[in-house]
């Protein structure tokens, strides 16, 4: 697989610093995080952070993300088109080929399985219009905390496979995948073209509905089945990414370059 480094990993670094890391640590890739490409781009024009990449022998993987997604009033609604529209365009110029978007959460009165679908397919279809304008595929990640719409693999997988559109696919999440229940079947029944990238971490030993995105560790740390997960992959010839991406506050305090090289490390043992 191709490897990156998601900017989440490095919070507190900024994107400049990013590149710096992941290619001093072996990465091919970044996954670029949107807070960050906004501050660099107040400042600069996006021929030079595709420069940057240039400079530093990496390749933009994605751009993450833009969330909640579904469910969203009108007004909402509007900012995430245009949000989509604004993010396709700097994609394209820096020959990123992914925006990662995410579910939004369950409406106060609920869902139904069939409308949680419904309304995602209707979402990803018009967002994917916009995003194919400039060449750009979405990433469609679930997340496996109880208030998210959609909470699995094979739920995520049906509404994709739905969507029916060559730019959009699914983004994995190894902490959500676990946090939600999602079974090592469900990866062997995807089409692995379909899968985009592969988010890899680890999570601390507690119990699946306490766990919060800060008890996330290092690939091989935790309890997660991170070699089955790569060996389900494998076994339906996934090739494509995957990328580390770490919501924990302790590791943003860590310097960025070392800490980015001890990530490389951590991801190669479970590979």
């Amino acid at each position: 697989m191709k490897l990156a480094l998601n900017g989440a990993t490095t919070m507190k670094a900024d994107l400049a610093t990013d590149l710096v890391a992941a290619s001093a640590a072996g990465f091919e890739f970044l996954e670029i995080w949107a807070a960050k490409l906004r501050t660099f781009l107040a400042m600069a024009a996006p021929s030079e952070l595709r420069s940057l990449f240039n400079k530093h022998g990496i390749y933009p993987l994605s751009i993450n993300s833009i969330e909640h997604v579904t469910f969203r009033d009108a007004d909402a609604y509007a900012w995430i088109e245009a949000e989509c529209a604004s993010l396709s365009l700097v994609a394209a110029r820096l020959k990123c080929p992914y925006i990662v978007v995410v579910p939004g959460e369950l409406p106060p009165a609920g869902a139904s399985r069939e409308e949680i679908i419904e309304e995602s397919v209707r979402v990803l279809r018009e967002l994917g219009h916009i995003a194919n304008r400039h060449g750009v595929s979405l990433g469609f990640e679930f997340l496996g905390q109880p208030r998210c719409s959609v909470q699995t693999l094979d739920l995520a997988n049906e509404i994709v496979t739905r969507v029916d559109r060559e730019n959009i696919g699914l983004v994995m999440d190894s902490f959500h995948f676990y946090a939600g229940g999602s079974s090592i079947e469900m990866i062997e029944a995807l089409d692995p073209r379909k899968l985009f990238i592969f988010h890899v971490n680890d999570a601390e030993d507690l119990p699946r509905t306490e766990l919060q995105d800060r008890h996330r560790l290092l690939p091989g740390l935790g309890i997660l089945p991170l070699k089955e997960m790569f060996a389900a992959l494998g076994s339906i010839g996934y090739d494509r990414f995957a990328s580390v991406e770490i919501f924990r506050p302790e590791y943003w305090e860590r310097e960025p370059i070392a800490f980015a090289r001890e990530v490389k490390a951590a991801l190669d043992s479970v590979l």
